[in-house]
């Protein structure tokens, strides 16, 4: 009898202290934003509630822990089971996946950041993970200006990817590396093995690029639209966007 796919747990990362989004962002964490008539943090939640994940942790900041807690609540308002972990000071998206070590429970993770929204499905690249149930597969989108994200160039055959660059000046490829990641129990081990890079944070691509190194990173990509929202423009961009989706959905209902 083959053995059942493993369960995924999600986090959201909804840390950081949004100076991109200034003076939005002086009272409130960015992730409570309106985004198409909704906390921009309901977005991720939703996503990874539609494919089939429960159990949920979100990490984020001390500054607006109570607001971000107030808004959330233990999740039941929106179908899902929400615990919390504090990130004391900014440290690097690898530094606040850190922080979901004994929530994994040494099963397999959807890593999604708050402030990315994305109009595809996650359920087909959850399910297609957990049937893999080890390594890490990272979900891209082609983009305009993949200088602004970590960019992955994917081998001429579109088999496989052969490297992660953060934030190229020259990048190899169109293909953005999205707030989207999905990790095994040993992404922990890593990130503790991890130093910080130059701007004293730890790097979500020196993470992908160990998978990498070791022949464990798959990829999938994103067909509809995506864009994160941490930047004035791409805030609006992200608005408009989900705004769009609003709209088709209630059409059809």
């Amino acid at each position: 009898m083959p053995e059942k796919p493993k369960a995924l747990r999600g986090i959201v990362l909804a840390g950081g202290t949004g100076s991109r989004l200034m003076p939005l962002t002086r009272v409130t964490n960015k992730h409570l934003l309106p985004v198409g008539g909704a906390p921009m943090i309901f977005h991720p939640i939703g996503k990874l509630r539609d494919a089939g994940v429960r159990d949920m942790l979100v990490v984020t900041g001390r500054d607006h822990m109570g607001d971000v807690m107030e808004l959330l609540g233990s999740g039941s308002e929106l179908g899902v089971d929400i615990t919390y972990r504090v990130q004391d000071k900014a440290g690097g998206i690898a530094q606040a996946l850190g922080l979901a070590r004994d929530f994994a429970g040494g099963g397999l993770v959807c890593v999604v950041l708050g402030d990315n929204v994305f109009e595809d499905d996650l359920a087909p690249h959850a399910e297609r993970f957990a049937e893999r149930g080890s390594g890490a597969m990272v979900l891209l989108k082609k983009v305009p200006d993949p200088g602004r994200f970590g960019v992955a160039e994917v081998s001429p055959d579109g088999a496989a990817v052969l490297g992660i660059e953060e934030k190229p000046e020259e990048p190899k490829s169109d293909l953005a590396v999205t707030g989207v990641y999905f990790y095994d129990e040993r992404v922990f081990e890593i990130v503790s093995d991890l130093e910080p890079s130059g701007r004293g944070e730890l790097e979500i691509t020196d993470v992908n690029n160990a998978y990498l190194e070791r022949g464990e990173l798959v990829f999938g990509v994103l067909g509809g639209e995506w864009s994160d929202a941490g930047t004035h423009s791409s805030y609006v961009r992200a608005n408009r966007l989900v705004n769009e989706w609003n709209a088709r959905e209630g059409e059809r209902s």
